[in-house]
């Protein structure tokens, strides 16, 4: 067990106005399996990639580990996985790499194959298991669940709860439960370390934000009393000091040492009250720094009145080859179906069939007439350009359009910029809240929640189960469909 001390730590990029980290101190046990969470934008890569020395900063990070990242980058796609495996770590056993990848439930033959032949979900787990190999090495995991199914993300988290030694940056809640015993989280005034997994976390989180919104209410209260009562003893300071000046009568002249004692008393009294309710304004500013805040969205599904969607005997097709066993179901108003299975069972292609007719299928696909669809791809790769331009095209009101991306906690300073500079997690909250601005009889949804933070993730639970859009959606946070999915189709290979 070694120690990873950072003191002090401040950075920020080139030409911002504010600091992503500012006078960040605390220490990491090395045995940490300490989970990594935040909202869209509040630095977690960058976190890492500061630990990894990839930037200049401020302050000091001392360890005496060497720190490995998640994912690893594959030069050359055609090396086969055993060459993979050796470009990750020089010294190992070959059996100590069989062991790994049963841990992971892959056979050794994916170590002859070329990894572009690879799932990405084979990938995944192919990387992890080389990095685990390295003795002595802090491994920094960022995001690894985007490309697994459910079976995959349960294999991995009881991968990784048998290990330790690692930083992990997931959204997903069920995720992090199975598998950490730690939690770093970056609010929005500081970072704070918190032990035991992230429903404990939440929990805490959610009993400390209550007592802050109670104590600044009550802060409020005392503030208007004490500004109140301030002002009403200022002017009877003011009102005694009055009776000291311009007057020479003998009444005066014999009351004047009392006249004199009760203003400095009053005025003592008015500077006691006016440094009580300034101390009470600093309290209440150091209130609710950290506060989520998630306002409530809204979406305005259109009825069909029945039946929007009718599919019988469907299976999708890749080079003239069925994919999936076919599948029957109907989607009504209000209805909302996750379409559940494993990699390559066919489900983004049969999304896609639904949506567009832009994947190859057999059997049938029967919609109401005029029935209108919103759809959110998986990929966000084709999203460049300006946010106005991107509305304009698809015809969104760009007033609501942004500010349901403000309520996704999207900042001003993101509207003037390229689109193709955004995190992922920006993109895919662009593609959500275009889809939200559009009136539709189905939501179609294709993995929506890929590198979204949890905070959000909850806001769009609460706007699903509030409004009851008719949906169809495909998603592997388990925690998001089994409180959304009212069924699942469960896909099955050919």
């Amino acid at each position: 067990m070694s120690v990873i001390n950072i003191k002090n730590l401040t950075f920020g990029y080139d030409g911002n106005y504010e600091n992503v980290f500012e006078g960040v101190s605390l220490s990491i046990d090395t045995d940490w399996r300490l989970g990594l969470t935040g909202r869209n934008g509040r630095g977690k890569t960058t976190f890492l990639k500061l630990l990894l020395g990839m930037y200049e900063y401020r302050g000091s990070i001392v360890s005496n580990v060497t720190f490995d990242y998640f994912p690893f980058e594959i030069e050359d796609e055609e090396m086969s996985g055993l060459d993979v495996a050796e470009t990750m770590c020089l010294e190992f056993e070959y059996w100590e790499l069989c062991r790994e990848l049963n841990l992971l439930g892959l056979e050794d033959e994916i170590l002859y194959r070329p990894v572009n032949t690879l799932s990405n979900g084979e990938k995944t787990k192919l990387m992890l298991a080389g990095l685990f190999l390295k003795q002595d090495n802090f491994l920094l995991i960022d995001e690894p669940t985007n490309h697994l199914d459910r079976m995959g993300r349960e294999k991995v988290s009881r991968y990784l709860e048998s290990k330790k030694g690692f930083i992990l940056v997931s959204h997903d809640r069920r995720f992090l439960d199975n598998c950490v015993d730690h939690i770093l989280s970056i609010n929005r005034a500081d970072i704070e370390l918190h032990h035991g997994d992230f429903s404990s976390w939440y929990y805490n989180k959610q009993l400390k934000d209550e007592f802050e919104k109670s104590s600044n209410e009550k802060l409020k209260r005392e503030i208007n009393r004490l500004s109140s009562a301030a002002k009403q003893s200022g002017k009877w300071a003011d009102k005694v000091e009055s009776t000291r000046i311009g007057k020479k009568s003998l009444e005066y002249e014999r009351t004047k040492e009392y006249a004199a004692e009760r203003s400095r008393k009053m005025q003592r009294r008015r500077k006691s009250l006016e440094t009580r309710r300034e101390k009470a304004i600093e309290e209440k500013e150091s209130l609710l720094r950290n506060v989520e805040s998630t306002d409530s969205l809204k979406i305005s599904p259109l009825k069909s009145g029945g039946t929007i969607v009718k599919v019988k005997d469907l299976s999708v097709k890749y080079n003239g080859r069925k994919i999936n066993r076919s599948v029957s179901f109907e989607i009504k108003d209000g209805e909302k179906i996750l379409l559940s299975g494993s990699n390559g069972s066919g489900k983004s292609s049969i999304i896609k069939a639904i949506a567009n007719g832009t994947a190859e299928f057999e059997g049938s696909i029967e919609k109401g007439k005029n029935i209108v669809i919103s759809y959110v791809p998986q990929d966000t790769s084709f999203l460049k350009g300006g946010l106005h331009e991107f509305a304009s095209e698809r015809e969104i009101d760009e007033s609501l359009f942004k500010t349901i991306l403000r309520k996704m906690d999207f900042s001003r300073s993101l509207f003037d910029r390229d689109m193709e500079s955004y995190s992922d997690g920006q993109k895919k909250k662009v593609l959500i809240a275009m889809s939200l601005c559009q009136r539709a009889h189905l939501y179609i949804w294709d993995e929506p929640l890929n590198y979204i933070d949890v905070f959000s993730r909850m806001q769009i639970e609460e706007l699903i189960s509030e409004y009851n859009p008719a949906m169809l959606f495909v998603e592997h946070d388990i925690e998001f469909g089994e409180n959304i999915a009212d069924s699942v189709i469960k896909l099955e290979a050919e």
